[in-house]
């Protein structure tokens, strides 16, 4: 049987175990590392649309719901369509109203047409008499009285044919108007993508610029962050940052897309977009980190598989000139598959990973 030793050296405690058989080993080394500052974010999808209603009417229908996938063309939400036909149909009343003035204009044009030709001809009739003597003045004078109102009668009619013509072309932007006020009471998607959430139910009164349901349109996530603004120059678009989803206990890649040039004056922070890795099991809405670079630091970084926990306490192995040994340490943050030690190890010191043979056992 081994003997246990132990002794206190540097603030960590060291137990002195031989054993055997260490499947890899590795060398603790002093490593500068980027201090980061967790800025607090928000899963979101990577393009989003709201779909919003465009005039004022009850919800009849919803025909979605939140994970459906939809294509442009697809019926989204109906609402109640008897105001619009109401309107439509008033609006067909006033286009036939309007195209039976026209009618009734090009009557009276011919009708003031043949009476202008009538009172063009008696007055050159009567203008010849004249030059024959055989007419007086008086009736010249009359003849070309008669023919100036016949000219002034078809002025007025071609007049009243353009007011026709005017309103034809008025009550024809009505009954358009019209119809469009009732195929928004079908709302349908635009565009390809997913439903994400539906926010009215039957019955509900939807308003213009009310959003009635939330498609992602894009594949892909991305994090919004608020960075405060002390950070803020430390990140540009294009840079790449690690983003933390504690809930799935993940860590993935981060690109920054957009950085919103204004600073909230309540929290002094900006709002950072970055686009991020599909990560199974990730969903909208989902908390999550964007880990900004803060300061630079020299740490002693090794594999989280070198350390051993029994309890709260965590423990390495470390070759020395009598052997193995199993030594307490404290470590800290986690930097992706690699741990940060803060005591038990010096640089250039022999760590063990993974399965040891005990040939001693411990008293």
């Amino acid at each position: 049987m081994g003997r246990l030793k132990q002794w206190i050296a540097t603030g960590a405690i060291f137990l002195l175990i031989p054993v055997a058989g260490v499947s890899e080993t590795i060398t603790a080394v002093r490593t500068t590392v980027m201090e980061t500052w967790p800025a607090v974010g928000t899963v979101r999808p990577r393009s989003e649309t709201k779909i919003q209603a465009q005039i004022q009417a009850q919800v009849k229908a919803v025909h979605v719901r939140a994970g459906d996938p939809v294509k442009p063309g697809d019926l989204l939400v109906t609402l109640d369509s008897r105001q619009p036909l109401s309107r439509l149909d008033r609006a067909r009343q006033g286009l036939k109203a309007s195209t039976a003035a026209r009618q009734k204009a090009l009557q009276g044009i011919e009708s003031a047409r043949a009476a202008h030709n009538e009172a063009k001809l008696n007055f050159q009739r009567i203008k010849g008499y004249l030059t024959a003597n055989a007419a007086t003045r008086q009736e010249l004078e009359t003849a070309e009285s008669s023919f100036i109102q016949a000219k002034a009668g078809l002025s007025m009619a071609k007049e009243a044919l353009s007011e026709a013509d005017s309103g034809i072309r008025q009550a024809k932007e009505v009954v358009k108007q019209a119809r469009v006020g009732l195929d928004f009471t079908r709302i349908t998607a635009p565009v390809r993508g997913e439903v994400i959430q539906r926010l009215v139910e039957p019955g509900d009164l939807a308003l213009p610029g009310t959003p009635l349901v939330m498609l992602r349109t894009q594949t892909g996530f991305r994090i919004e962050a608020h960075v405060r603004e002390g950070l803020v120059s430390r990140v540009t678009p294009g840079t790449r940052l690690t983003a933390e989803i504690p809930t799935l206990g993940t860590f993935c890649q981060a690109v920054v897309e957009e950085i919103v040039p204004y600073a909230d004056p309540e929290t002094r922070t900006f709002l950072v977009k970055a686009a991020i890795d599909p990560v199974k099991g990730l969903y909208p809405g989902m908390y999550a980190k964007l880990m900004i670079p803060e300061s630079e630091t020299e740490v002693i970084l090794i594999p989280r598989s070198c350390v051993i926990r029994t309890g709260q306490l965590e423990l390495v192995r470390v070759r020395t000139d009598q052997g193995w040994e199993r030594r307490y340490v404290t470590t800290g943050k986690k930097n992706g598959n690699r741990i940060e030690v803060l005591s038990g190890v010096a640089p250039g010191e022999v760590l063990g990973i993974g399965k040891i043979e005990e040939t001693g056992e411990e008293r």
